[in-house]
């Protein structure tokens, strides 16, 4: 585990000067829709999983849009409590942003009366992934074990170009990524 902790630590730092080097005005047109490839893999009606995007990770919120628009329900991760498993939640308003409270380490997160839905595609963050799919999350295995609950979930991962490593330290509880999406390249089964 020390060595998921140094690795996660030092991506981190390299995600962060990565993220800085961009200018903003750059920034602001990354990931503003899906690509078609990574569109035919998603069914009509799937809801779909996203995140409120933290300091420095691949922002979410122009997807949440874009599904929003095309008739897609929209769920985020909830958690009751610091302890408690991760859950989902619908997420109605990505263009006001309305219904959504801080949750654990200040996460925004849909209110607690909001409905709960189970993602039938999960576009998740990573610290760092693989060509094939690999992914190194924060650490606390939140999202593996609610794929290891939901395996028929296709997921994809969302990162910059500088997050991509030849190799990760991989342990079997570790859930593989269906595809993984930056702003210049597109990982996966295409």
């Amino acid at each position: 585990m020390s060595d998921k902790a140094s690795l996660r630590k030092d991506l981190r730092a390299a995600r962060a000067a990565h993220v800085k080097a961009i200018p903003a005005n750059v920034r602001a047109l990354l990931f503003r829709q899906p690509p078609a490839p990574l569109l035919a893999l998603i069914p009509t009606s799937a809801i779909i999983g996203l995140y409120h995007a933290g300091r420095d990770e691949a922002p979410a919120a122009a997807y949440a849009r874009f599904f929003s628009e095309s008739g897609h329900t929209i769920a985020l991760p909830r958690f009751d409590g610091d302890d408690e498993a991760m859950q989902f939640a619908e997420y109605d308003d990505p263009f006001g942003e309305s219904g959504l409270e801080k949750g654990i380490s200040d996460i925004m997160q849909p209110t607690g009366d909001s409905r709960a839905l189970t993602p039938d595609v999960l576009f998740m963050p990573v610290i760092g992934f693989t060509a094939s799919g690999e992914r190194l999350g924060q650490g606390g295995g939140h999202y593996d074990r609610w794929l290891a609950a939901n395996p028929e979930t296709i997921t994809i991962g969302m990162g910059w170009d500088s997050q991509l490593m030849d190799e990760l330290p991989i342990e079997p509880h570790d859930q593989n990524l269906t595809a993984v999406v930056t702003p210049t390249r597109l990982y996966g089964p295409f």
